[in-house]
């Protein structure tokens, strides 16, 4: 989808600040951090968001997504203390680009309930 930021910065087009990546996802620092530690783990092919990955194909992305997550914060230490993981979903749940992403919070006390 060529006007879609995520797939542009999946296809190298658009420079980032890659952490990790697979041959289904990739992890880069978001621009606008939320916490000392904030990624984007996003499928390398596009989905609109989690809505949209359903079927075979869409658990596929999601558990890649997920599992890249999870290897790239116990890449940065965050095991022991802990991360959070969010995945907004349409315009109520928060969801800012049309591109399935993850974000991976961490490195501070993360607090219930989170707005």
């Amino acid at each position: 989808m060529t006007d879609c930021i995520f797939c542009r910065i999946a296809t190298g087009e658009i420079p980032a600040q890659i952490v990790a990546r697979n041959d289904h996802a990739l992890a880069f620092r978001d621009l606008n951090p939320q916490a000392p530690t904030h990624l984007l783990v996003i499928p390398a092919i596009h989905f609109d968001s989690a809505a949209t990955a359903t079927g075979a194909a869409g658990q596929r992305v999601l558990g890649e997504v997920m599992a890249l997550g999870v290897e790239v914060a116990g890449s940065l230490g965050l095991d022991d203390a802990g991360y959070r993981f969010v995945m907004n979903t349409g315009r109520d749940g928060g969801q800012s680009v049309g591109h399935l992403h993850l974000h991976l919070l961490g490195g501070r006390q993360m607090h219930w309930p989170p707005g």
